[in-house]
């Protein structure tokens, strides 16, 4: 007998259908369950000094979200058509009383900055000259770090990660965060995603203007989750309007990428001959890019391979493309998406190594510490292979290499180069 609800028959669910909703049910359960702690900190304390050992981490926040109207949370997850830059700081406790690697959030408000992290400074910037000259007084050494976050984080998630991320790194850099419209809720993911499309344009002016000042000698690009997607689609954005990207543009951090492989592969080869420095953090127990598998299309996501394996390990290495593998670290997080951030050993890379372009090698990462690498090559390197090996576009991690005809698209400029020699 069918089963009846409402008058109506019920079509009973298949096995495939009760297969994913098993597997999904849990996933979708434990990131609800992330993000639960006191929300409105964005209100400035009103300090007379900093308490002994504290550190403040100064940043440029430009952001495509719209004014929320309330300075506890500055900024809504709602799309504005009118870019925001906001100088933020943050005071960061002493190493006494948190560990590298975490984010300690007040149990309640106002934040106690002996033991939370707290916002000391909330001064909006109107003008782009604004903006420049707050560049130029943190112009430290010409290193500019661009961090986009991914998905489900509000404005003040995406600050403190930031923070966190530049004290611990130890990076002598000038911080840049650029926040998009992020809803922070679970069950819009698509407007979540549609929002980084959104935010594309708004990413790549912010980028140019740092290519344009002549404090910044270079720029690292470090971006988490659906983060990666917006940061790719902006640079290849730029790549075929300019013909190719700025050679100010030197490194590119793809951390727990939340990107269809076939979709990298395509984004990659359209970045034109000249591309960065690549480094991507991928995790094979990374649960939220499981879920988010699951919703597209049950196709791979970059952050989830395993990059000892064929055919990913010699596309990568043909390519130039440095992947560390953080499978067997431990974390905090249950969802191991946030690993990068966590891990101080990680953290320290990005800062002291990776953010002054220099190379990984095989001792830089210690399988005893859990951690394995595939190290690529140079971009220098790259750059000869590509001359007579590299097809443009090719299909890089999926496997479907086809030689194209040497032409010139009438719409980006870019050149595109034959194969003579497959990449497997």
């Amino acid at each position: 007998m069918t089963p009846v609800s409402n008058g109506r028959p019920v079509t009973p669910a298949s096995p495939g259908s009760l297969r994913r909703m098993a597997v999904t049910l849990p996933l979708v359960l434990a990131l609800s369950a992330c993000g639960g702690h006191v929300k409105g900190v964005m209100q400035p304390l009103d300090l007379a000094a900093e308490p002994r050992g504290n550190a403040v981490v100064d940043m440029l926040v430009a952001t495509s979200r719209q004014p929320s109207d309330n300075p506890a949370t500055l900024f809504s997850g709602e799309r504005s058509a009118l870019p925001s830059i906001t100088d933020v700081a943050v005071s960061i406790p002493s190493g006494k009383v948190r560990a590298a690697g975490t984010v300690q959030w007040p149990k309640k408000l106002p934040p106690n900055p002996e033991t939370d992290f707290a916002v000391v400074r909330v001064q909006p910037l109107a003008t782009a000259q604004q903006g420049r000259d707050w560049v130029h007084r943190h112009a430290s050494g010409g290193h500019a770090m661009v961090f986009i976050h991914g998905f489900n984080n509000t404005y003040e998630d995406s600050v403190f990660r930031f923070a966190q991320i530049v004290h611990d790194s130890g990076a002598d850099v000038t911080p840049i965060l650029f926040t998009w419209p992020s809803r922070a809720k679970v069950f819009d993911y698509n407007y979540d995603k549609e929002s980084t499309n959104y935010s594309r344009t708004a990413l790549e002016m912010t980028l140019k203007a740092l290519v344009e000042d002549k404090n910044i000698k270079d720029i690292t690009i470090l971006a988490h989750s659906m983060g990666t997607w917006l940061a790719m689609e902006s640079i290849r954005q730029m790549a075929i309007r300019d013909g190719s990207l700025p050679k100010k543009i030197e490194n590119v951090i793809l951390a727990s990428p939340d990107i269809d492989v076939d979709v990298f592969s395509r984004q990659w080869s359209e970045l034109g001959d000249r591309k960065p420095n690549f480094t991507i953090f991928v995790s094979q127990d990374d649960r939220a890019l499981a879920l988010s598998r699951y919703i597209s299309g049950d196709v791979q996501r970059l952050g989830q391979i395993n990059p000892a394996e064929e055919p990913y390990r010699t596309k990568l290495e043909n390519a130039g493309i440095t992947v560390v593998d953080l499978t067997k670290v431990k974390s905090t997080d249950r969802l191991n998406h946030g690993k990068f951030a966590e891990s101080p050993q990680i953290v320290q890379l990005i800062g002291q190594r990776l953010v002054t372009g220099q190379t990984l090698t095989d001792s830089d990462i210690g399988v005893g510490d859990g951690i394995t690498a595939i190290v690529a090559g140079t971009v220098n390197t790259v750059g000869k292979v590509a001359a007579t090996t590299v097809a443009t576009p090719v299909d890089l991690l999926s496997g479907n290499i086809r030689p194209l005809p040497k032409k010139k698209p009438a719409d980006s400029g870019a050149t595109f180069q034959s194969e003579s020699a497959p990449l497997n």
